[in-house]
């Protein structure tokens, strides 16, 4: 099975995790080339200043200055780049120019003749003729228990709302946003973890219920859960005030 990973230059949590899931693939399974977008936390594009500022007017300056550190700190443990994680598994980088579903970029996806793209943290919205290009279509990780929790942040939204559980969720893509049927869901109680022990956690689960997956896909041997509309609920990115009745709420980021 020829797989072509859709990913991100997330400079915290995806290059162990990828790495992780690069050594428990299958021996039927290749990852033949990868896509990495830049960086994009909020949800759409702007430079890095914006993003700095953005930061710091939601966050406050605690959680401004200690990921601040830790994103200078990744930058020089090369555990922490998904590009070299790659690399170092001489899995080729498909260059793509603007917007992923111009004609030119899918020729370029085109041309490794994937069996099944795998997102995870892809943040572009992804048509159906991107979701065309392989011949199992697109699965994508949501670190939520879906169809609630759409959109952005999972991990904060949960806390803030007080939930006691939440899980990971690995679906069929489609055109819309999280609303693909689901494939694979693993349930996970919250307890006491911070956010960013959330994090952690769920992006490791995410891992095995993408693994998992994979080994569907290729049996044939699966049900779709539905991921019905009628029950969702749908975030964005937190404002300051929702910050502030997070923490207001006793929740911690770390």
């Amino acid at each position: 099975m020829r797989l072509v990973i859709l990913t991100q230059d997330d400079p915290f949590y995806l290059a162990q995790n990828i790495d992780y899931l690069l050594k428990k693939l299958p021996p039927y399974a290749e990852v033949v080339a990868t896509v990495v977008f830049d960086v994009s936390p909020f949800g759409k594009r702007e430079t890095f200043s914006q993003k700095m500022k953005k930061t710091y007017d939601i966050f406050g300056l605690p959680f401004f200055v200690r990921y601040g550190f830790k994103f200078v700190l990744s930058k020089l443990d090369s555990r922490n780049n998904v590009r070299k994680t790659l690399a170092d598994r001489n899995i080729p980088l498909i260059q793509i120019e603007g917007n992923i579903n111009k004609d030119e970029n899918l020729e370029k996806l085109r041309a490794y003749k994937p069996d099944l793209l795998v997102s995870i943290a892809g943040n572009q919205i992804f048509k159906r003729k991107l979701l065309d290009v392989a011949t199992h279509g697109c699965i994508n990780l949501h670190t939520a228990l879906l169809p609630k929790y759409r959109g952005l942040m999972p991990s904060f939204w949960v806390l803030k709302n007080g939930e006691t559980h939440t899980g990971v969720s690995v679906f069929f893509v489609d055109e819309g946003i999280d609303s693909g049927p689901i494939l694979v869901q693993k349930k996970l109680e919250i307890g006491n973890r911070s956010q960013a022990e959330l994090i952690d956690v769920t992006k490791k689960m995410g891992m095995d219920a993408i693994l998992e997956s994979i080994e569907k896909i290729h049996s044939g041997n699966y049900e779709l859960i539905e991921n019905d509309a009628a029950q969702m609920t749908y975030f964005t990115f937190p404002t300051k005030a929702d910050v502030q009745a997070f923490l207001k709420a006793g929740k911690k980021f770390y």
